[in-house]
């Protein structure tokens, strides 16, 4: 019988102990990169692998990277939980909860918080589908109420958000965090609606022309918002040219996901960001679609399942996944800009 080395048994003990400290194992793939384009090599290099860093999770959602605590926050939304993983090879702890129901209306959905993202100086805020509102978590704990109503109705169950240069915050409101969905007895609002928060607390009504806004992001410029639009009927990424009072011109079709719709790849249009040349990452059928900024599909990231997300972390050039069960990451040679505030950018 073959008997190992020491120094076999203490390289792999090494290996063992530099999977644990980053969190991976030597058999946590996970689905494929697919090349439709060359262009598609100058962003992802030819062995770069998605990474499973945990699963378990009834539906994950809404990464954001916290540079001041080298860290990941994302949600379970089913859960009411929003956890933090960091990179030091533990896996995620329970952070928020409850994230997005804390029993601010009875009778709720009992759903958490779907996407977040950081203010300007590093402070979470949160889209609350069962509180139906927009709401920033404070150092002590507690939620401070952002946006709830409109035109003196309350918010669906806002989606997902994204803060201007300019520091307003845009977001979706769609009825998916509702209790019975678009057909809710509660729903005051007739429409979907993408909307601006800015500085001085107001909300305005950018769009209502989606059935089902979901993600969005800007152009690195800030003259674009692209929105996508989780719709079976319709699944488009629209992008709106932004005016000079912060409202949103006429919207094109940016990218049409249909045809791997209807090849029955899982997912939908859903989360999105952008990369700092203007190359869109955003979640579909199929994974993540990496766009040029012309519409082009240049390749797809995909984990096999439903991806709800992504978000940039660690120095910008690490692409996290949300995705069905798991959270996932994968290595990239683009960066794209992190999130809070701009030092950290």
């Amino acid at each position: 019988m073959h008997r190992p080395s020491l120094l076999t048994i203490r390289s792999l003990a090494l290996l063992s102990v530099f999977f644990w400290s980053t969190g991976l194992t030597a058999e946590e793939h996970v689905g494929e990169v697919i090349r439709l384009d060359p262009r598609f090599d100058t962003l992802i290099a030819k062995d770069s692998k998605i990474e499973k860093l945990a699963d378990g999770y009834e539906w994950s959602e809404g990464p954001v990277w916290m540079s001041s605590d080298q860290a990941l926050v994302f949600s379970d939304v089913p859960k009411n939980v929003v956890y933090k993983w960091d990179t030091k090879g533990q896996p995620p702890r329970a952070f928020i909860k409850p994230s997005g129901d804390t029993g601010l209306i009875k009778g709720t959905s009992g759903q958490g918080s779907n996407g977040l993202t950081l203010d300007s100086v590093g402070r979470l805020v949160l889209m609350q589908h069962g509180d139906r509102r927009v709401a920033r978590l404070e150092p002590n704990g507690e939620f401070t109420t952002l946006a709830d109503r409109f035109d003196d109705k309350r918010l669906n169950s806002p989606n997902d958000g994204a803060y201007h240069s300019n520091g307003d915050l845009y977001f979706t409101d769609p009825p998916y965090g509702l209790a019975k969905g678009a057909a809710d007895p509660a729903r005051e609002l007739d429409f979907s609606g993408v909307y601006r928060l800015d500085k001085s607390g107001h909300v305005s009504l950018l769009t209502k022309e989606l059935k089902f806004p979901n993600g969005l992001a800007f152009s690195p410029d800030g003259k674009t918002l692209y929105v996508a639009n989780s719709d079976f009927d319709r699944p488009v990424i629209m992008a709106y040219p932004v005016t000079a009072d912060g409202g949103l011109g006429a919207g094109k079709v940016f990218a049409d996901t249909s045809e791997l719709l209807a090849a029955k790849k899982p997912g939908l249009p859903d989360g999105l960001k952008l990369d700092q040349a203007g190359n869109v990452f955003a979640t579909g059928p199929g994974g993540v679609h990496v766009y040029a900024s012309d519409g082009k599909l240049l390749g797809r990231i995909d984990p096999k399942v439903a991806t709800a997300n992504c978000a940039w972390g660690d120095n910008g050039s690490t692409l996290y996944l949300t995705a069905d069960n798991m959270l996932c990451r994968i290595r990239t040679l683009t960066k794209g800009p992190l999130e809070g505030p701009k030092s950290t950018r």
